[in-house]
């Protein structure tokens, strides 16, 4: 007997798992090809596990536009899955107040590019969230966060698997 597949997806890192589990989902169950004994042992295995917020990504870019667009999706998709992740945030800090304007630019690009929550704190506020950096100010990124990237491709996987994947 002879299986049957409209679509075979090459590599079983978050990329391929996530549009093996878009296939199956759409009705299209995917044979999931990769060259490893189990998925995620390349490049998805290695990366920071940073869940971005947007904000260095060029204008009207793809990247830029799918990153904020997919930050929230990813975030909800983990909690309702149960997938580790925390919205830590992230300080980009001025050393001296000569980079404070720099840090204006930052917040205006990355408003530009959809990032809507970033906020300029002066240097008390800074120490009230972290008492050991000292600065002259910085702009916090409270949508940053981390996530286990390993779980998430365990529930992309399952999913795709649940839905006929192979």
């Amino acid at each position: 007997m002879t299986e049957r597949y409209d679509a075979i997806v090459v590599g079983a890192g978050v990329v391929g798992l996530a549009i093996a589990r878009a296939l199956s989902l759409a009705g299209k169950p995917p044979l999931i090809v990769e060259g490893e004994s189990h998925f995620g042992s390349w490049t998805s295995s290695r990366n920071s596990e940073v869940i971005h917020a947007g904000i260095y990504y060029p204008l009207g870019s793809m990247k830029a536009d799918l990153c904020v667009a997919g930050r929230e999706r990813l975030y909800v998709f983990c909690a309702e899955r149960g997938v580790a992740h925390r919205r830590t945030g992230k300080l980009v800090f001025a050393h001296d107040a000569s980079q404070l304007p720099a840090l204006e630019a930052i917040q205006t690009h990355a408003r530009n590019a959809g990032v809507e929550d970033l906020r300029l704190i002066d240097a008390a506020g800074v120490r009230a969230l972290e008492p050991a950096l000292r600065c002259a100010g910085a702009l916090l990124s409270p949508s940053t966060g981390i996530i286990d990237s390993h779980a998430l491709m365990l529930a992309l996987l399952g999913e795709a698997e649940a839905n006929g994947a192979m």
